[in-house]
C-alpha cells in the first residue's frame, strides 16, 4: 500500500508562511523569516491628537467649567465667589424672562424652519427644470448664507426702521395703510426677525433640497407619468417621501440654529422693544456682561444646552424610529 504523504496544516509560527517552510529555511542554515512590524499605530493617534487636545481643552473643559460657575453667586470678577448650589437652576423656574424668551424661540423656530423648508424644495424644483439662466438664479439665492450676519442686520434694521425704504416704498404704491414700525413694534418686531433670518438662510436649505432631488431616480418619475400621475401628485408621493433625509437634516439643523440665534436678535432688536424679541442667547448675555451675574448666566447656559441636547436626541430618534 503506497502511503500518501503528510502535509502540515497547523498554524503558521511566524506569520509569513507555513510551519514546514520555516523549519525548511532553519534545516538549510537560513534564519526565520522576520514577522512584519504594524506601522503606523502610533503615528495616527499622534494625528488625532490636536483635534482631540481642541475638543476635550476647550469644548468639554469649558462646559465642565461652565457647570461649576453655575453654582456661584458670582459678578464674574470677585476673586471669591460664594458657592449657592443649585439655587441658580431654581431661581431659572420661577423667572418669567426666561420662560418668555423660550417662547420667543419656539415661535421664531417654527415659522423660520417651515418657511425656509417650503421656499427651499420649491426653488430646488422649480430650478432643476429647463430654465434659462438657472445657474445665475442659483448664485443669487445663494449668496446672503455667506454674507455676515452683522452686515446684513445693519441694512435690514435700516430698511424696516419706521423711516425705512421698505415703508418708503408701501406709501410710494399707495399702501401707506401698510407702512409700520416693523422692528419698533412688539407686534412686529419677532415676525420681522423671522424674515430676515428666512432671506439668510432659505440659500441653504435650497442647496440641500437641490442635491438631494438630482439623486432621485428618473425611472420613478417616468413610471408615474405612465401610470397618468400629474405634477402635484409626484411631488406630493415620490419627491418629498424620497426627501426625507434631507428634510430630518434641515429640522435638526433649524432647531439648533434657533435656540443658538444671536447676533441677528442683538444687532436689530437688541431684544426689545420691551422685551418682545429677547431670546435666550440675548438673555444669557445680559445676566453675563450687562449685569454682572456669570453664575445665573451658567446656569441659563446649561439649560440651553441641555435643552438642545434633548431636542436633538429626540429628533434623530425620530427619524431613526421613521425609517424603521
Amino acid at each position: 500500500m503506497t502511503m500518501s504523504p503528510t502535509l502540515d496544516t497547523s498554524g503558521p509560527e511566524d506569520g509569513t508562511g507555513t510551519p514546514g517552510d520555516s523549519r525548511a529555511r532553519r534545516a538549510h542554515g537560513h534564519p526565520p523569516t522576520p514577522r512584519p512590524k504594524r506601522r503606523g499605530g502610533r503615528t495616527a493617534y499622534l494625528y488625532v491628537l490636536p483635534a482631540l487636545i481642541l475638543v476635550v481643552g476647550v469644548v468639554y473643559l469649558g462646559i465642565g467649567y461652565n457647570g461649576w460657575v453655575s453654582t456661584l453667586d458670582w459678578n464674574g470678577i470677585d476673586p471669591n465667589p460664594e458657592s449657592v448650589g443649585f439655587d441658580n437652576y431654581t431661581k431659572i423656574f420661577s423667572d418669567s424672562i426666561f420662560w418668555d424668551s423660550l417662547s420667543h424661540v419656539a415661535v421664531f423656530g417654527v415659522i423660520v424652519i417651515l418657511v425656509q423648508m417650503a421656499l427651499g424644495l420649491a426653488m430646488a424644483l422649480i430650478f432643476s427644470g429647463p430654465i434659462f439662466g438657472r445657474n445665475i438664479y442659483k448664485i443669487i439665492v445663494f449668496v446672503p448664507v455667506i454674507l455676515s450676519p452683522a452686515a446684513v442686520s445693519i441694512a435690514f434694521r435700516q430698511l424696516l426702521s419706521p423711516d425705512g425704504q421698505v415703508n418708503e416704498a408701501l406709501r410710494f404704491i399707495g399702501l401707506d395703510v401698510l407702512t409700520n414700525a416693523w422692528i419698533a413694534d412688539p407686534k412686529t418686531a419677532l415676525i420681522a426677525l423671522a424674515v430676515i433670518n428666512i432671506w439668510q438662510w432659505t440659500g441653504f436649505s435650497f442647496i440641500l433640497y437641490q442635491a438631494s432631488v438630482s439623486q432621485i431616480d428618473q425611472n420613478l418619475y417616468e413610471a408615474a407619468q405612465i401610470d397618468g400621475a400629474g405634477t402635484w401628485r409626484i411631488i406630493r408621493s415620490i419627491v418629498i417621501p424620497q426627501l426625507k433625509g434631507t428634510h430630518a437634516t434641515l429640522a435638526l439643523t433649524g432647531v439648533i440654529g434657533a435656540l443658538k440665534t444671536f447676533d441677528i436678535v442683538f444687532l436689530v432688536t437688541g431684544g426689545g422693544p420691551g422685551r418682545s424679541t429677547e431670546f435666550l442667547t440675548t438673555y444669557i448675555y445680559k445676566q453675563a456682561v450687562q449685569q454682572f451675574n456669570s453664575g445665573y448666566a451658567a446656569a441659563l447656559a446649561m439649560v440651553l444646552l441641555v435643552l438642545a441636547l434633548t431636542l436633538t436626541a429626540f429628533q434623530m430618534r425620530a427619524y431613526r424610529f421613521g425609517e424603521d
